[in-house]
């Protein structure tokens, strides 16, 4: 522990790593060898790194930041963090005595700590202000704004059309011969979605054209995908009208919401959150900063991180990092994004807790949130028993979340007194109960690296851990070993 708040440990540090070369880089440094004059303090860790110049290189992280981890050094790499960041956070997270406490923090961190800090309170004065009216600015235009969100409406509910029509070919046609079409079709698809402003509907058609490459079975799981896509597409076009919000983003872009019309006759609207839940699935979501100003989205809680994963989307990278309310018991997923080759400056260490505000998405389930004020830095979390149960829970959670929101691939669970089964012959993993007949099966593309690592941290014993429930099976994140025979240790979490 510091003055900071608790240290973080060794997998925390390595999740920030951009890369598997920056991990192997970055432990190489994790000696006392080559730094000097490093510290601890005020909320950051220092430390000047030898390399193969006469000047050292001058690292500084800042631990404590609103807006998450920033990274600070002189070398000349354009990864974030460098692999001297991460070799001084892996001594600092050892407890090694080169990063000790220290009473002051140099000149030239406090320059670029300072800095940052302020900058910080200034986009948050800014969010808040711009949220509220205030800042001296004048609102939007509400007769432009209404005009707008009927303009991307039509926009919207012809793509949503064209959709229909396309998959109705497809469908005429047969999907035997889908494998010998290629990408091209498809991405011709969601370029048009594109332009008819409906992202969502794009994605999810990106995401069909790697079906009918992806091995034996592949026609009855492009089936159901275009059955989903349907149903999404009949879902915008059953809204009766555009949202009452006069501004909605898409991303960090200012994008309209709307919606369409009932085609093809009369039918009932979708009832709220249903409808949101569409809404959000083809592409429209609440401003955050208006989400954060509302004090009924908001939920204070002492939330525990359950999990961080990031992901490879192409252009950008998605980190993806759970949260569980102890108090309110519910779970939430906060989501952040980078640029290619960099990673998203959000970041929570995992199985650290914190006191903080929530602000939930409206929709189906209430599951995104947004993060905001933090009332105290993160501390040593605990086991989340409270928020497991058995396989048969876990289905259960599972089947009520796909119930509101249809086109779920997968919903975050806690299975507690569950020991991982490896199954003969062949790759297949199990998580069953230690006390009952029911287990789970892991999702096939689930790494088996991390899966023997879940084995040898269990020992044949039982353990909790989270993952997410989906129709392709469990996908484990994140373990709690066993409590020692004696209880004087306490389960650590780590990933997977």
């Amino acid at each position: 522990m510091t003055g900071q708040g608790a240290r973080w440990t060794a997998d925390q540090v390595m999740a920030l790593a951009p890369d598997a070369a920056s991990r192997k880089s970055g432990s190489k440094l994790a000696a006392p060898g080559p730094w000097s004059g490093a510290g601890a303090g005020a909320g950051a860790v220092w430390g000047l790194c030898k390399g193969s110049g006469k000047t050292a290189y001058r690292t500084v992280v800042d631990i404590e930041g609103e807006e998450g981890p920033g990274y600070k050094c002189s070398c000349p790499s354009r990864k974030f963090p460098c692999k001297h960041a991460l070799g001084l956070l892996l001594l600092w997270s050892g407890g090694a005595e080169v990063v000790g406490a220290a009473p002051a923090v140099p000149d030239w961190a406090e320059e670029w700590l300072s800095g940052r800090r302020q900058r910080a309170e200034k986009r948050a004065a800014a969010g808040a202000d711009g949220a509220t009216g205030g800042g001296g600015k004048e609102p939007a235009d509400p007769e432009a704004a209404r005009r707008r969100a009927e303009k991307r409406h039509r926009s919207i509910t012809a793509g949503a059309g064209e959709l229909e029509q396309r998959l109705t070919d497809l469908l005429r046609g047969g999907l035997a011969g889908a494998d010998q079409r290629g990408y091209a079709a498809w991405d011709e698809t969601a370029a048009r979605m594109v332009d008819a402003q409906a992202r969502g509907l794009a994605d999810r058609i990106r995401e069909l054209g790697a079906i009918p490459a992806s091995g034996p079975g592949w026609p009855e799981r492009l089936l159901a995908e275009c059955a989903l896509l349907h149903l999404l597409a009949q879902g915008y076009l059953a809204l009766d009208g555009p949202p009452e919000e006069d501004a909605v983003r898409e991303g960090s872009a200012v994008r309209d919401g709307a919606a369409s019309e009932p085609a093809g006759g009369v039918r009932p609207p979708l009832p709220e959150p249903l409808a949101t839940t569409v809404r959000t699935r083809i592409g429209l979501t609440v401003d955050t900063a208006k989400l954060l100003a509302d004090p009924e989205a908001r939920q204070r809680d002492e939330w525990l991180v359950l999990a961080q994963r990031d992901t490879d989307e192409g252009k950008l990278t998605t980190r993806r990092i759970w949260l569980y309310g102890r108090r309110t018991r519910q779970p939430a997923l906060l989501l952040s994004f980078g640029a290619a080759g960099r990673t998203p400056q959000q970041w929570l260490p995992v199985g650290a807790s914190l006191d903080a505000d929530l602000a939930f998405y409206p929709g189906s389930g209430r599951l995104r949130a947004a993060l905001g004020e933090q009332h105290t830095p993160p501390v040593p979390g605990h086991e989340p028993v409270d928020a497991g149960g058995t396989v048969t829970d876990a289905l259960a959670a599972y089947g009520a979340a796909l119930c509101d929101d249809p086109w779920l691939d997968s919903w975050p669970v806690v299975l507690t007194n569950v020991v991982p089964v490896p199954v003969q012959p062949g790759p297949s993993w199990q998580l069953a109960d230690a006390d009952g007949d029911a287990a789970l099966p892991v999702a096939p593309d689930c790494g088996q690296s991390a899966l023997w690592r879940l084995l040898s941290l269990s020992g044949g014993a039982p353990l909790t851990v989270f993952g997410e429930c989906g129709h392709q099976g469990f996908v484990p994140h994140t373990a709690w070993a066993p409590t020692a025979a004696d209880g004087t240790a306490a389960p650590e979490a780590v990933l997977l």
